[in-house]
C-alpha cells in the first residue's frame, strides 16, 4: 500500500511525518510556517524527510490550525453576508457586525417559516444590487435565509445569482448546518467563507510541492470531527475544518501513546486545545465546539481550546494585572534568530527610556489579494516597507506616525504581525529551550519587565532582572493550562454550567498551585486530577511547561515519543466519514413531515416518513462520502426520537432527528489506479 505522509501546517510550525503500513513513524521533520507564502515552509519540510521514501508514498493527509487560529484571533479575509428574511434582532444576535463589519451585512427580503412554507417572496433585485455593490470588494459570499434547513429554495436562488454575476466563491447555510438557530447559522457561513480564501492558498500550495517532486497520491485534509475529506470537498466547507488540528492531535496522541483513557493536552503556538479520551474515542460536539468566544454549527471533537500557546503575547490587562494572549505574536527569540539586525535595536532599548511601543517589530504575515487590492495608498506603501524587513515600530511611532498608524491597521486586517514578549521568550530565559536566540529573549525579559513596572505600576522585580519576569510568565502558563485541564474535567461530568464551571476551576487551580509551590504549607484538603486517565501533553512548547503542570496536579503525564509532530502523524489515521441529518416533525395529527433537501415532504404514515428519511440520507451521506475521497462506502443510522406515552393520548410523535453516517477508508494511489482501470 505505500507510505502515508502527513503534514500539519500550524501557527508556528509545519510538521512532516512519514507513517508506514503497521502505522509506525518512520521519519519526521519539523520546520517554522511561513505564513506569507505556505509553499516555503511546507517544502522544507517535506524536504528534510528522507527522499528516496517519498516516490513511495501512496497517501497524503494535511491537518492545519489555520482555520482555527483564524476564528481565535478574529482574523480572515473580507467577505459579504446576504441575509434573508433576518430581522434586526437577529442580525444583532448573530455578531456578524463584530465579526465582519456592519457594512457588508445586506438584508434581504425572503426566507421560509418553521414548517417550510415561503414567509415572503425573495427580492431578487436588492439581492443582484448586493452582489453587483460588493463582488469587487470581498474574497467570498455567505447566504443564510431564516429557516432554510426546512426549506434551501432561497438560498439556492441567491447563490445561483452570485454565480451568475460573480466569480467569486459562494457558501450557503443550509449546507453547513442542519439546525434550528438562525443567528449562530448566519455566524456559520460568515466564518465558513472567511476561510475559503486561506484553505485554498494552503491547498494549491501543498498540491504545487507534491507535483514538483513527483508525488502522485490523493490529498485529504482532516476536519473537526477527525475524519478525513478530500481537497475539493474541504474548499467548498473549510469551516468544517476548523479544529482541524486539535482532532488530528487526539488521533496522534492516542496511536503514540497506546492508551484508551486519556486527556490529551495540544499545545501549539497560538492555542492549548484539550480533549478528554474515553474507551479509545473522542467525544463529538454535535452542537458546536466553543471556539475564541465563537460556536459555529460544526461537529467536531468536544475540545476545549484557549488563546494560550507558546507565541502568545504576554501583556498588561487592566484589574488582572499580568495576562497571557489571546492574540498571537512574534517571539522576540524567534525574530532575532531570523533578523539578527533587531539585536542592537534591542540592545539600545534596554538601556533607553522605557515606551509602550519597545519590543514591537512589524512583520508580513500572509498575502491576501484581496485584502490587498483595496488598501488605500498609505497601506499599501507599509505592506511594501514590511515586506523588506521588520519595522521597529517604536521608530514609526516617533518618527513616521503616518506609517505607524498605516502597520496597526495592517495588523488589525490580519496582512501584519508583531513581535513581543512571550512565554517561549521566558522559555529561552530559564534555559527551558534554546534553539533560537536566548541573547533576544533576555533583553525582551528586562525591557518588557521595566515597562510594566514604570508604565502600569505592575511588578516588583530589580532592574536588569531577566529571570524574575521569566519566572512569573511561566507559572501563569503553567496556571492556565492547569484550569483549563480542570475545567474540562469539571465540563466532562455535565453537572455545571459554564459560569459556574470556571468560577469553580478558578479556585481549584489556585489550590492546586498553592500546594505546588509551597508542599510544606498545612491544607486539610488534597486536590487530585484525574487520577485513571492520565495527561498525554503533545505539540512543540509542550515539554517545557507539562512536567510542572502534572507534578502540581498529581497526575500521570505521557509525552510519547514523537509528541512534537502528534497534529501530523493523527492526519493520516482518520477515515472518511459524512453525515447526514434530516428531521421529522408531525405538524398536525396524522401527518408527518419529512425536511428534505429541496423541500418539506408529507407523509400520512410515521413508517413510511422515517423509511423515506433512510433512504434519501443514506443516499446523499453516501454519495457525499464517495465525494469526499472514500474508496469504499458502509451505513450506520443513528436517530433521536421526541415523543411522550400517556394513558389519555396514547404514543404522542413530535419529532426525530435521522442521521445515516457514510463512512470507510480513503482512497490511496492503488485504489484510484484499479478505478481507472475499471472505467
Amino acid at each position: 500500500m505505500g507510505l502515508m505522509l502527513g503534514i500539519d501546517t500550524g501557527g508556528t510550525f509545519t510538521d512532516a511525518v512519514l507513517v508506514d503500513e503497521r502505522r509506525e513513524v518512520i521519519a519526521a521533520a519539523k520546520q517554522l510556517t511561513t505564513r506569507y507564502d505556505l509553499t516555503v515552509g511546507i517544502a522544507r519540510a517535506i524536504d528534510s524527510l528522507p527522499p528516496e521514501s517519498l516516490s513511495n508514498v501512496s497517501l497524503v493527509s494535511l491537518s492545519t490550525t489555520l482555520t482555527t487560529n483564524s476564528v481565535v484571533e478574529g482574523k480572515g479575509s473580507p467577505v459579504c453576508a446576504l441575509l434573508i428574511g433576518y430581522d434586526e434582532r437577529q442580525v444583532q444576535n448573530s455578531g456578524l457586525a463584530e465579526l465582519l463589519g456592519p457594512e457588508t451585512i445586506v438584508t434581504i427580503a425572503g426566507g421560509h417559516d418553521a414548517g417550510g412554507a415561503e414567509a415572503a417572496p425573495l427580492d431578487e433585485e436588492a439581492v443582484r444590487n448586493a452582489i453587483l455593490n460588493w463582488r469587487d470588494k470581498v474574497s467570498a459570499f455567505a447566504i443564510s435565509a431564516t429557516f432554510s434547513v426546512r426549506n434551501p429554495r432561497h438560498e439556492v436562488r441567491v447563490r445561483e445569482i452570485v454565480q451568475e454575476l460573480s466569480r467569486k466563491p459562494v457558501t450557503c447555510g443550509h449546507e453547513l448546518a442542519s439546525s434550528l438557530g438562525a443567528p449562530r447559522r448566519a455566524a456559520t457561513v460568515a466564518l465558513n467563507a472567511r476561510m475559503i480564501t486561506h484553505v485554498q492558498r494552503l491547498i494549491e500550495s501543498v498540491e504545487a510541492i507534491l507535483a514538483a517532486r513527483g508525488i502522485d497520491a490523493p490529498l485529504m485534509i482532516v476536519k473537526g470531527d477527525g475524519s478525513l475529506i478530500n481537497a475539493q470537498s474541504a474548499l467548498q466547507r473549510p469551516v468544517g475544518t476548523v479544529l482541524s488540528g486539535p482532532a488530528a492531535s487526539v488521533l496522534g496522541a492516542c496511536a503514540l501513546s497506546g492508551l484508551r483513557d486519556a486527556i490529551v493536552a495540544d499545545m501549539g503556538g497560538t492555542t492549548t486545545d484539550i480533549a478528554v479520551v474515553r474507551n479509545g474515542r473522542p467525544e463529538l460536539s454535535f452542537d458546536g465546539a466553543l471556539i475564541g468566544g465563537w460556536q459555529p454549527m460544526v461537529e467536531a471533537v468536544r475540545v476545549y481550546s484557549i488563546g494560550l500557546g507558546g507565541d502568545s503575547e504576554v501583556r498588561f490587562s487592566g484589574g488582572e494585572g499580568i495576562a497571557i494572549g489571546p492574540r498571537r505574536v512574534v517571539p522576540l527569540s524567534l525574530l532575532a534568530a531570523e533578523h539578527p539586525e533587531v539585536l542592537p535595536v534591542l540592545e539600545r532599548q534596554a538601556t533607553s527610556a522605557p515606551h509602550g511601543s519597545q519590543l514591537r517589530f512589524a512583520l508580513r504575515l500572509q498575502h491576501d489579494e484581496a485584502l490587498l487590492a483595496r488598501l488605500p495608498d498609505d497601506e499599501r506603501q507599509a505592506w511594501e516597507r514590511v515586506s523588506v524587513k521588520p519595522v521597529d515600530m517604536e521608530y514609526a511611532t516617533a518618527e513616521d506616525r503616518r506609517l505607524a498608524r498605516a502597520l496597526a491597521r495592517l495588523e488589525r486586517k490580519g496582512l501584519v504581525i508583531y513581535s513581543g514578549f512571550t512565554p517561549t521568550d521566558a522559555a529561552h530565559v530559564l534555559g527551558i529551550s534554546s534553539h533560537w536566540s536566548t541573547r533576544a529573549a533576555e533583553l525582551g525579559a528586562r525591557i518588557w519587565a521595566r515597562q510594566m513596572r514604570r508604565l502600569y505600576g505592575c511588578g516588583t522585580w530589580p532592574d536588569g532582572d531577566a529571570e524574575g519576569p521569566s519566572r512569573e510568565v511561566f507559572d501563569l502558563v503553567v496556571d492556565g493550562i492547569s484550569q483549563k485541564l480542570i475545567e474540562a474535567g469539571l465540563h466532562e461530568q455535565n453537572r455545571l454550567a459554564a459560569a459556574q464551571a470556571d468560577k469553580l476551576s478558578r479556585l481549584l487551580t489556585e489550590m492546586v498551585m498553592e500546594q505546588r509551590r509551597d508542599p510544606s504549607k498545612p491544607s486539610l484538603f488534597s486536590v487530585q486530577f484525574a487520577s485513571d486517565a492520565p495527561v498525554v501533553a503533545v505539540g512543540g512548547p509542550a515539554a517545557s511547561y507539562y512536567p510542572e503542570v502534572a507534578r502540581g496536579l498529581r497526575t500521570g503525564l505521557y509525552m510519547p515519543r514523537f509528541a512534537e509532530v502528534a497534529n501530523a502523524v493523527g492526519a493520516v489515521l482518520g477515515e472518511v466519514a459524512q453525515r447526514v441529518h434530516l428531521t421529522i416533525t408531525q405538524p398536525m395529527r396524522g401527518t408527518f413531515r419529512v425536511f428534505a433537501p429541496d423541500g418539506p415532504k408529507d407523509f400520512a404514515q410515521l413508517g413510511e416518513a422515517i423509511e423515506f428519511a433512510r433512504v434519501l440520507a443514506a443516499d446523499e451521506a453516501a454519495s457525499q462520502a464517495r465525494q469526499a475521497g472514500a474508496a469504499s462506502v458502509q451505513i450506520d443510522f443513528e436517530q433521536d426520537e421526541n415523543s411522550v406515552s400517556n394513558e389519555i393520548d396514547g404514543d404522542v410523535f413530535f419529532e426525530m432527528r435521522l442521521t445515516a453516517i457514510a463512512y470507510g477508508p480513503p482512497c490511496r494511489r492503488t485504489d484510484r489506479v484499479t478505478q481507472a482501470e475499471l472505467a
